[in-house]
């Protein structure tokens, strides 16, 4: 298990250094200069110039990656061009609130759909099956902004129980993680459906049920233990997105995370900003991949058998 770590974790430098040049080559394709967006129309030529000769924005796309990647293995990462502090330094200040967002969900995500679809499976082809999944339909197909829209202006607007945007309290979460979370949990009820009713026909199954053992049992022992596994994966997959693709959600509500301010370092093509959250995005989803593999392993023995080798 111990080898297999390390293994994955060594991916991760190939991994970061692939996404750094392309972070590079896409922002270097982008219109516009950072002293222009930065200093304004007021700024003389000769200012700008200077500001993105200092910058090293006339530079080389190779030699711009080549310097990132030299004073990144120095763990220095850049300044960002709007503030001149370290990038990283924004970065964990706004992490909280998107790794808040992102968890709140994805704990919501597991809640709603995993136990639907569970009982839908068992309840197969019943009232219950055909309203969970009838409404897990409507849900996935909703675009995720227009239904956090449509709530605030129900909740907030019309009843005025809970705030449309900010961070203060738990209540300025409630509307941002059902609006991410909804559309998941959808994806993941019939994913615990399909998963449950492949195994509910396994050979496996019918023994411990004509060994006599008890239906709840069969479920979680037998049933849900090995439908799992594609479960996890696609939470997996989801949180990772969710930490990453929160973009519209923080914006619509107005939450400072990391994605609006990669939304707005993007704007101002304040590159080493982008690249620093970039960088964050994809390291997290990496750490989140391996802790999904290593909880395959918890859940199933045969794989953890082959982790063992």
């Amino acid at each position: 298990m111990l080898k297999f770590t390390i293994k994955r974790l060594l991916w991760v430098v190939p991994i970061l250094l692939g996404v750094i040049f392309i972070v590079t080559f896409i922002m270097n394709l982008t219109p516009g200069d950072p002293a222009s967006l930065l200093l304004g129309n007021d700024a003389t030529e000769e200012a700008k110039i200077a500001f993105n000769t200092e910058k090293g924005y006339y530079d080389p796309l190779l030699v711009k990656y080549g310097k990132y990647i030299v004073n990144a293995v120095q763990g220095d990462f850049g300044e960002s061009y709007r503030t001149g502090k370290p990038v990283f330094e924004e970065v964990l200040k706004r992490f909280p609130v998107t790794f808040k967002l992102a968890l709140y969900s994805i704990i919501l995500t597991a809640l709603m759909g995993i136990p639907l679809g569970i009982i839908s499976a068992i309840k197969k082809y019943s009232v219950i099956d055909m309203v969970c999944t009838s409404v897990a339909m409507i849900f996935a197909s909703l675009p995720r902004f227009w239904l956090g829209l449509l709530l605030i202006l129900f909740f907030s607007l019309e009843l005025d129980w809970l705030p449309s945007n900010g961070v203060g309290t738990w209540k300025h979460y409630v509307l941002p993680v059902f609006t991410l979370a909804a559309p998941t949990a959808a994806s993941v009820l019939r994913m615990t459906r399909s998963t449950m009713l492949e195994t509910i026909r396994s050979d496996y199954v019918r023994t411990a049920r004509a060994k006599g053992a008890g239906e709840m049992l069969i479920v979680f022992r037998h049933e849900l233990r090995n439908a799992l596994l594609p479960v996890i994966t696609s939470l997996g997959v989801e949180f990772g997105m969710l930490l990453g693709g929160a973009i519209l959600i923080e914006t619509v509500f107005s939450m400072q995370g990391i994605s609006t301010l990669l939304i707005t370092s993007i704007r101002m093509k304040d590159t080493p900003q982008v690249t620093a959250c970039i960088i964050f995005f994809s390291l997290l989803v990496c750490i989140t991949m391996l802790l999904v593999d290593l909880l395959y392993a918890f859940i199933d023995p045969r794989v953890r058998a082959k982790y063992s080798k």
